[in-house]
């Protein structure tokens, strides 16, 4: 038997991005309806297309500023409209060379409001989805049926994992392809996923699962897109401290670690 390696300490969650997002998402409707406004002003044989065009805009602009139990009360409209816009402005972005900032903006955005949801109250029934390229592309281990297959030779991040996940009790998936995760998220139904991968199945994946809130946390491709990837096992860590309810037992017996190597 092997000893138990330490986990990593989680610490608290990093602080999220999303302003760039939120700025176009909230700013650009805000800016139309003042212009609207200024229309309606100037321009007064038609100042009830003018006003009609504020109201939709301030309408549109509406759904960024809920929160808490609002946005969880709405959350599947309101994600299906914050989606329409990451992906109409994704091809922009790209040509200005800022897809993945984009992107990952939407994505901070996202985790912003997730957080604030479970402030008050945690999530008792979360799913963790992790895809399959974090394992080493040169192990052997079958983790896709027993994640206890894994040789914790610390490699790569499924062993820390694996370790948090026992120890734990935590509910978790890994996957090698996203229409699997999306199909066992519906039938788990969980209160709240958290996500892990590349930054482009992060927005498909909060876009066909708007009904679920989801944290998400973005891969690292040191070698280029699924092979060998890696992500921060803190922030995993500290996001289900911060926002699951406990389900570890105190004194509960510690889990054998199984020899091997990748």
């Amino acid at each position: 038997m092997k000893e138990l390696r330490a986990l990593p300490s989680p610490g608290p969650l990093p602080e999220e991005g999303g302003a760039l997002f939120l700025w176009v998402r909230r700013g650009l409707p805000l800016t139309l309806a003042g212009a609207a406004l200024a229309g309606a002003i100037y321009h007064g044989a038609g100042r009830g297309w003018w006003m009609l065009a504020g109201v939709g805009a301030l309408a549109a602009a509406w759904p960024s500023f809920l929160r808490g139990e609002a946005f969880i009360r709405n959350r599947a409209a309101i994600m299906r409209q914050d989606s329409l816009w990451a992906n109409a402005l994704r091809p922009l972005a790209r040509r200005l060379g800022l897809e993945d900032a984009w992107i990952l903006s939407f994505c901070g955005y996202n985790n912003r409001r997730v957080r604030a949801t479970f402030a008050g109250r945690r999530a008792r029934r979360a799913l963790i989805l992790l895809p399959h390229c974090i394992q080493m592309a040169r192990c052997k281990a079958g983790i896709l049926d027993d994640l206890e297959a894994c040789y914790d030779c610390g490699l790569c991040p499924v062993g820390d994992y694996m370790n948090a996940a026992l120890l734990n009790r935590w509910e978790g998936r890994i996957f090698n392809r996203s229409h699997k995760a999306y199909r066992d998220a519906r039938e788990y139904r969980p209160d709240l996923i958290v996500a892990v991968s590349c930054s482009d199945r992060l927005l498909k994946g909060l876009t066909r699962l708007p009904e679920i809130p989801s944290y998400v946390i973005p891969l690292t491709l040191p070698h280029g897109m699924c092979v060998d990837t890696d992500f921060s096992v803190p922030h995993l860590l500290a996001a289900m401290e911060t926002l699951v309810d406990p389900r570890r037992s105190p004194g509960e017996v510690l889990p054998l670690r199984r020899e091997g190597i990748a």
